[in-house]
């Protein structure tokens, strides 16, 4: 073939040139051969001057030398932080690099050898030998922050740790010791191989106690893993995590499957999937028993955008007959938004109801259903606007229908039954809720003012609503996340009742979650009539210190039978629901109500005048003829009454008139809604306008977040 003359010339100069830079690299390659010695020496000098400079670390490394081209060998390695026990120590380490890799600037790690190593990790009274991860570099205030990309960051992590896993691998007697004061716990690894992208590995905990084993297939540089932990002939457990956070935590078998990585965009994902078999999990304010998962697995598609980490609708959760798609999202900036959606396809109810992790719902074991069920929950809170937060919750039932009762039967609430109430875990008394209790009161024999009072301050919707308020739900959210700390819930009567008579008393995250179920299979499945249940309620719940139901405290208190109970008298009964013990307090000696609880009658005075239930009153609404019987009153001593300006002040404005900033209210009740109270607040002739003012600062944030919630 002939190549014009003109193209030849250029030909002969790109050789020249090509000739020329190989000619270089290689006698550069010859340089950096001959001197890489010295190179290392000086890359390991380095390293030990920056352990000792920027965190007091005594690093050693003796002998560091190369075998072969890519290989570098080191022994006796230690590292000892500064007056504090030895963290490390490595008798012999062979290192293998890939050289294309190198070359890019990247660490690739193509073999690793490891003889006897010990890692320690060692607090004693407050000193830890391992406090310099936790030191903060000095940064460079010139040096100017770009904003972080997670996308990026967690690309670039996951290569990093992909990269660190070598495609062949021999650990013999490697040895990790956690140290906390007197208690010890101890991981012995007699051998730890990759051989081909197999994996296989020994542990010993804590002499022999156990045996783990992990196994499976790693291929890192195709982005690939799959393997499992498990214990030999009995579960895994893991006291460390018992000792520190009290949390029972043991397993048959983990499973872990990295199938694949994307960059797509601005979005990284990963694909995996996490699987567990017999997991129990126990922990007080978790559940009161084990709770066992026999089988659960999560096939997720996570993703890691520029300002969030999520977890994609697509993904599914796996419990047991039960598929769940979740949306979880993290977004970090310009605020922080929390969200989670959960949803199922229609399921078979009883398939549904078998799947629930055993222990989990103690009262429902056993339980038979027929039909059909289908869930979803939407929440999303934007830190800087919390009290724009949504909740919603909906099980929607397709012809469903109880069959059988299970360990509890739920329709015991329509006869008469033994109800036990405990205080500090210890039952107090039987006490039988029908007519066989002479202090049992049929409804129509309760006073009408008794019973509205009750539902103004308690429940205003109560026979209208399916057990559940959502909207005040969101602003027990609201609260509870602005105060850091459960200031506030949500519970309506329907859940107070089933909390006393199904539940037991222990406060745990499986309780409540068993509360609102039986709540929504009592309320929509007509298990028991909103008469029937408002009857119960009133006949069982604590109306002070060991008086139960409201025969008992109308007797007490008054000396009457609870049809002849006044206004004045319902709406003292009313206000003490949410702190019975603290009854007493709110009487002077002589038997009337200390005038620190004016305002709340006038406040719940008013709610019930604007619906009808009672006539509008100037005179607070029988306040001032309410008498305690005189054989308590001397049960009043003068000092006792200061405590009730913990829940009051002088002018019952700050705490009695909005129980749902009571410093001592029980969270788990329902308040009533802003809106109502204001318009009653406006109507209301009896303050004065320091009374009023007073209300007016107190209600102008409530304003803003009812303001702001009914526009959501």
């Amino acid at each position: 073939m002939h190549i014009p003359s003109k193209y030849s010339k250029y030909i002969k100069i790109a050789g020249i040139v090509f000739a020329s830079l190989l000619v270089i690299a290689l006698i550069g390659g010859f340089i950096a051969y001959s001197k890489r010695e010295a190179i290392l020496k000086t890359v390991v000098q380095k390293a030990k001057n920056k352990a000792k400079r920027e965190y007091n670390l005594n690093l050693t490394i003796e002998n560091p030398h190369f075998e072969g081209l890519s290989t570098i060998a080191f022994s006796d390695i230690s590292v000892v932080p500064e007056n504090r026990d030895s963290l490390l120590h490595i008798e012999d380490l062979h290192v293998k690099v890939r050289l294309m890799p190198l070359l890019l600037g990247d660490i690739k790690l193509a073999g690793l050898k490891l003889k006897s190593a010990k890692v320690s990790i060692v607090k004693r009274d407050s000193l830890r030998n391992y406090d310099f991860l936790f030191k903060k570099k000095n940064e460079d205030s010139t040096q100017v922050k770009g904003k972080a990309n997670y996308a990026e960051l967690a690309n670039n992590l996951l290569n990093q740790v992909l990269y660190k896993i070598p495609d062949e691998m021999d650990i013999r007697n490697f040895e990790l010791l956690f140290i906390r004061d007197k208690e010890q716990m101890r991981f012995f690894v007699p051998s730890a191989t990759i051989d081909d992208g197999e994996l296989k590995s020994r542990i010993l905990v804590n002499n022999n106690e156990s045996v783990w084993h992990v196994e499976g297939m790693v291929a890192p540089s195709d982005q690939k893993l799959d393997f499992k932990l498990y214990a030999e002939g009995k579960k895994v457990e893991l006291p460390v995590i018992e000792q520190k956070l009290g949390l029972k935590l043991s397993f048959d078998t983990v499973y872990t499957q990295l199938k694949n990585t994307r960059k797509s965009g601005d979005e990284f994902h990963i694909y995996g999937s996490w699987a567990i078999k017999n997991l129990l999990i126990n922990h007080p304010k978790i559940a009161a028993n084990d709770i066992v998962v026999p089988d659960g697995s999560i096939d997720a598609d996570l993703l890691i955008g520029e300002n969030y980490v999520s977890v994609d609708s697509s993904s599914v959760i796996h419990l047991k007959n039960i598929d769940i798609n979740p949306f979880i999202k993290y977004t970090l900036s310009p605020s922080k938004v929390y969200e989670l959606k959960l949803k199922t396809n229609e399921l078979d109810a009883q398939q549904g109801f078998d799947s629930f992790p055993s222990g989990l719902f103690e009262s429902l074991e056993g339980i038979k259903v027929a039909g059909k069920l289908q869930y979803q929950m939407d929440f999303y809170l934007d830190e800087k606007q919390p009290d724009s937060v949504r909740f919603s919750s909906l099980l929607n039932p397709i012809g469903f229908r109880i069959v059988k009762w299970g360990k509890t039967d739920l329709g015991k609430i329509n006869s008469p039954f033994v109800y036990t109430p405990y205080e500090y875990g210890k039952p107090m008394r039987d006490i039988v809720i029908g007519p066989q209790n002479p202090d049992f009161t049929p409804i129509d024999e309760i006073s009408p003012d008794l019973r509205n009072a009750v539902l103004t301050a308690e429940d205003p919707s109560f026979f209208s609503h399916r057990g559940f308020v959502e909207k005040s739900i969101r602003r027990s959210i609201a609260t509870n996340f602005k105060e850091k700390a459960f200031k506030r819930g949500g519970s309506t009567i329907s859940m107070q009742l089933v909390k006393n008579v199904f539940l037991n008393r222990q406060k745990t995250l499986a309780r409540k979650i068993e509360e609102m179920l039986i709540v929504w299979l009592i309320e929509n499945n007509r298990v028991s009539t909103k008469r029937r249940m408002f009857e119960v309620y009133l006949n069982l719940i604590e109306w002070g210190r060991n008086v139960y139901g409201i025969g008992e405290a109308s007797r007490y208190y008054f000396d009457k039978r609870p049809s002849d109970l006044t206004l004045g008298e319902s709406l003292f009964l009313a206000n003490i629901i949410p702190r019975p013990k603290s009854s007493l307090y709110f009487f002077q000696a002589d038997g009337s109500l200390r005038t620190s609880l004016r305002g709340y009658f006038r406040l719940i005075g008013n709610l019930m005048a604007s619906r009808g239930l009672a006539v509008r009153d100037t005179n607070a609404y029988g306040f001032y003829n309410v008498r305690l019987k005189e054989s308590l009153r001397r049960q009043i001593a003068p000092a006792d009454t200061s405590m009730i300006d913990s829940l009051y002040d002088e002018d019952g404005i700050n705490n009695g008139l909005f129980q749902d900033i009571l410093p001592d209210r029980k969270p788990d009740t329902l308040d009533i809604g802003l809106e109502t109270r204001l318009q009653a607040i406006k109507e209301d002739t009896t303050m004065s306008r320091s009374e009023k003012r007073k209300l007016r600062r107190e209600l102008k944030r409530k304003e803003r977040e009812d303001k702001r919630d009914n526009e959501s």
